[in-house]
């Protein structure tokens, strides 16, 4: 018996030991694996990424380096393409055979429309799970930015560059017009009544010099938006709940008539003004109020080498209230892995450095770039001048989910948007009424759509 209880027991541990050896080759395969996946010193790993190219020179010289140096060898080219060509080659390529990219950067609407072509992965899946770090907490994302990169349950990127539409204000303007410095309870109202007196000649040599407002109204895409922020915070919505078009009706209209009448008080030829004009109409200290995307915040108060401003001057918060709430506008720019990629691990460790809790404070402090997390919202800024700004995006994240203030959702978002940029511009030129715009906007929208 002793015997039998011997050879058994010898057995037994021969087994163990041959079960241990299998687990640790099992477990060394997979971090070779792992490694390999993520590039090694003799061989690099190389991902590339497209990018709107006001951001992507910015990202290749400073970024790509800080990453670096979390993950040495994997390679990144970054290549910028104008605003209005990316979702274009975006599409292209990743349903091309060979797709160039294995990052796509994509603007708030496009989602729906690469998801549907099955251009994306999916980050949320057991294989990407498994190269996802146990501390990147999904559920410190605040909602509104994240679900930018959702569409039909699934999510299919991560929030980059968490932009809102803002308001900035030249509190030395105001001051010398003797008007108070705005307060998010600011209205349209208010604001309208206070505007006359923002028109003013600041140097007494008898011609105006600075006015009370800049922002979009030439013809393009992101135009419309700050009509739909106006029109939003007055109760208004894009679609109803069938997914048809619901901004032809009184709200909008006045919404739109607010938007032209801004045009009033702004400088002359500001018809022609886009994102560029009016910004820097605001850096030159020429408007006292200034509607732009939330990310150039930092070139317009504390930037020296763009900005005329300095921080004392430059305050940040939501749009003006409407009867319904504060106005904002979801402008989250989302980064994508190309379900056709060829390093996902790799391209996916390059986005969840960028939206970690660490890379985000990176961002912050040194490119002034607005954090989605709610961990990093709550903690004291790295810098001073972080200290307004994320009150002023807690926010504008809080009133742009209540009252659902983003742009259309749907595999042609694109085109629809396209259709609000012409209606709006042909009101803005005086073509037609606004009524018209609306209901003709309404009608080739509706088309689009089903």
């Amino acid at each position: 018996m002793k015997q039998l209880f011997g050879a058994v027991s010898s057995l037994s541990r021969r087994a163990l030991m041959v079960s241990a050896s299998a687990a640790v080759i099992a477990t060394m395969t997979g971090m070779v694996a792992q490694a390999e996946g993520l590039g090694t010193p003799d061989k690099p790993v190389e991902v590339r990424m497209i990018a709107n190219e006001a951001f992507a020179n910015q990202w290749q010289t400073l970024m790509v380096p800080e990453f670096n140096k979390h993950y040495p060898n994997v390679k990144v080219t970054i290549d910028g393409v104008p605003y209005v060509e990316l979702l274009a080659k975006s599409m292209l390529d990743a349903t091309g055979p060979s797709p160039t990219y294995d990052i796509i950067i994509a603007d708030d609407p496009w989602v729906p429309q690469l998801a549907s072509v099955g251009a994306l992965l999916d980050l949320r899946s057991e294989e990407v799970k498994g190269w996802t770090s146990e501390d990147f907490d999904w559920d410190d994302f605040n909602v509104a930015p994240l679900a930018a990169s959702e569409w039909d349950g699934v999510q299919y990127g991560v929030p980059v560059r968490s932009n809102m539409l803002m308001m900035f204000v030249n509190k030395s303007l105001y001051e010398k017009a003797g008007v108070p410095v705005p307060t998010p309870k600011l209205t349209w109202d208010e604001f309208l009544e206070q505007a006359p007196k923002l028109v003013q000649d600041t140097n007494g040599d008898g011609k105006v010099d600075a006015w009370a407002i800049d922002t979009y109204f030439v013809r393009e895409p992101l135009t419309p938006t700050i009509w739909q922020t106006i029109m939003n915070s007055n109760g208004g919505s894009l679609l109803d709940e069938n997914g048809k078009p619901a901004f032809n009706n009184e709200i909008g209209v006045a919404a739109l008539e607010t938007h032209k009448k801004l045009l009033e008080f702004a400088p002359t030829g500001a018809i022609s003004h886009g994102f560029s004009e009016s910004l820097q109409a605001f850096r030159q200290g020429m408007v006292a109020t200034h509607i732009n995307w939330g990310s150039v915040f930092k070139g317009s108060a504390i930037d020296a080498a763009t900005t005329t401003l300095t921080p004392e001057q430059v305050g940040i918060q939501v749009l003006p209230m409407g009867s319904k709430s504060a106005g904002a506008h979801r402008g989250i720019w989302s980064g994508a892995v190309s379900a056709k990629s060829e390093n996902p691990e790799a391209a996916w460790a390059v986005l969840q450095w960028l939206s970690s809790k660490e890379g985000e404070k990176w961002h912050s402090a040194n490119l002034g770039v607005f954090p989605a997390r709610k961990s990093t919202l709550a903690a004291e800024p790295s810098e001073p001048w972080l200290v307004p700004v994320f009150d002023a995006l807690q926010q504008a994240y809080d009133a742009a989910g209540e009252g659902k203030m983003w742009r259309i959702r749907h595999p042609r978002s694109d085109a629809a948007q396209q259709v609000l940029a012409d209606e709006h511009s042909r009101f803005i030129a005086g073509q037609v009424s606004a009524e018209e715009a609306l209901n003709v906007a309404a009608e080739k929208i509706e088309k689009i759509l089903k």
